[in-house]
């Protein structure tokens, strides 16, 4: 099965700085982005876990906070999957 786009159909969130995610390729699992917080200006204000909680997914679907921070499905995928979606690679 060849997918073109990476989308993220499910997020949850689990504890401190971290989000189960479901992608339509069908991997799924827990990843912890407390290293992408800490390192972005723009996600100053997700460094309490209060703030961080409160994602949603917008209409690419991307993983998307209020303050204007957002995380891409292709970003996500890898940090979860060690490796990039295949039509990354080409």
């Amino acid at each position: 099965m060849l997918i073109d786009v990476i989308a993220v159909q499910e997020a949850k969130y689990c504890h401190d700085f971290c989000i189960w995610l479901r992608f339509n390729t069908g991997e799924a699992g827990e990843i912890d982005l407390a290293d992408v917080v800490q390192r972005y200006p723009q996600a100053a204000s997700l460094r309490e876990p209060e703030q961080f909680c409160q994602f949603y997914l917008d209409d690419w679907p991307t993983l998307t906070w209020d303050c204007g921070f957002d995380l891409a499905p292709e970003f996500l995928y890898q940090r979860l999957t060690g490796h990039a979606p295949m039509w990354c690679l080409s």
